[in-house]
């Protein structure tokens, strides 16, 4: 092919090489929501319908996941409509899908009327030629993949712009939406429990009011993310430092930390059930066991629940530790408390070590009766159980339910009180109060 002279080349010329060489043109009516395909080669010849809904090209062509053919849950996509409205002309290189190839396309769109009318001149690059930029994407990912939404805000005149969703598309987004409008939007995109936190905190009068310029706040919920799963973030909002003090301009920011949260989660489940169980038996603690009553009170007053408390005293334990030991006692208080377990695994009830050789049964939807039955066939179960080389032991229940207008000490005196009068009584009984 000889080489062109630019001198003898015309308009003419270039119009006949992009009418020949452009791989997608699109004629779009934003207003009736329609576009027309003027022309298609290549990858384009199966990818885009001859006409169709324009959210529908919109969604098609850019809102999906950036590196895949995989579809932004519905939540987000009425976001559509905004970023298909252009001011003036725009260009954007996307990845589409197909035939599970990725490819590179760049896009232009030329608003030609005032009525939202616009065309796209689309056309698919060289992949190979943008290896080291991809590569370099990568990196920059790697390092700022914890962002997933950045904008910049403007509060006086109730503006977003510089639009970034990351998992879309490493550049800015077309987006012409009002601050108010997308909160009134996003906040279906954020867990329930959290929606009253999102509002106080992103509300224009609250950002006035509590950022300086220059200041830096952030505070964590929970948020859908673009595949419809709800995950832990940190919402950032820094106020821009200008020379005006009525300005109220703000950078915000949404951060990706579920990993993190989840682990700190996991890490403080795992010390709060160190905290509240005993060391040797694993049941809950004396604390833990506290709050229990308390819960069992407020189950009682406000919900009108049956609830029963029951304490066990291993009966001459001080004689299993001077004679066998203390490592055969412990043993004794394990296996012990893995009788009541057992016992109590299919009822609605918890047991802590209240102290020593004592146990406690916090027993819910159990009334007086039922409770007073419950604690007899435990005795029983543990005068017939063997615990090795010490042969049986015996134990003393104290029983009693809790009356609606009792106090934590109302209810653990009659119990204490019961196990005292089994404990008079010979052992290895049960008493009630």
């Amino acid at each position: 092919m000889s080489k062109i002279n630019i001198d003898e080349y015309s308009y003419d010329d270039a119009l006949k090489f992009i009418n020949t060489s452009v791989d997608c043109v699109i004629i779009v009516d934003g207003d009736a929501d329609k576009y027309r395909t003027l022309v298609k080669r290549g990858i384009f010849t199966d990818y885009i319908d001859d006409e169709g809904d324009y959210i529908d090209l919109v969604r098609k062509l850019w809102y999906h996941f950036n590196n895949s053919d995989e579809d932004i849950t519905e939540d987000y996509h009425v976001f559509i409509p905004n970023e298909g409205r252009f001011g003036g002309k725009y260009s954007k290189r996307v990845n589409i899908i197909e035939n599970d190839i990725t490819h590179v396309i760049q896009m232009t769109v030329y608003p030609i009327e005032a009525n939202s009318t616009y065309l796209f001149l689309i056309d698919e690059l060289e992949t190979a030629m943008f290896v080291n930029e991809e590569l370099t994407v990568q990196k920059v990912n790697t390092i700022q993949n914890t962002y997933l939404f950045s904008m910049y805000i403007d509060l006086v005149s109730d503006s977003t712009s510089s639009i970034s969703v990351t998992e879309i598309s490493d550049e800015v987004m077309q987006q012409e939406i009002k601050y108010s409008e997308w909160r009134n939007m996003i906040i279906n995109m954020i867990w329930p429990e959290d929606q009253q936190l999102f509002l106080e905190r992103t509300d224009p009068d609250y950002l006035k009011k509590n950022f300086a310029p220059g200041r830096t706040a952030s505070f964590d919920c929970l948020m859908m993310n673009l595949e419809g799963k709800y995950i832990w973030v940190k919402l950032i909002f820094s106020r821009s430092e200008t020379s005006n003090e009525d300005d109220y301009r703000f950078v915000f920011m949404v951060q990706n930390i579920h990993e993190n949260s989840i682990e700190l989660l996991e890490t403080m489940k795992k010390y709060e059930h160190l905290a509240s169980r005993d060391s040797l038996t694993n049941v809950f603690n004396h604390g833990r066991m506290e709050t229990e009553i308390r819960n069992a009170l407020y189950a009682k007053q406000n919900k009108n629940r049956d609830v029963s408390l029951m304490i066990l005293d291993i009966d001459f334990f001080k004689h299993v530790n001077d004679k066998f030991g203390h490592s055969t006692g412990d043993v004794t208080l394990v296996q012990f408390t893995q009788i009541i377990s057992e016992y109590i695994r299919d009822l609605n009830a918890v047991l802590g070590r209240w102290g020593g050789e004592e146990f406690v049964v916090v027993c819910y939807d159990t009334p007086y009766e039922k409770a007073i039955a419950l604690a007899e066939g435990l005795r029983s179960t543990i005068a017939g159980e063997p615990f090795g080389k010490i042969g049986q032991i015996t134990c003393s229940i104290g029983v009693t339910s809790i009356n609606a207008d009792d106090s934590f000490d109302d209810a653990f005196n009659r119990m204490d009180r019961a196990l005292y009068n089994a404990k008079s009584s010979g052992r290895n009984c049960v008493k009630s109060v």
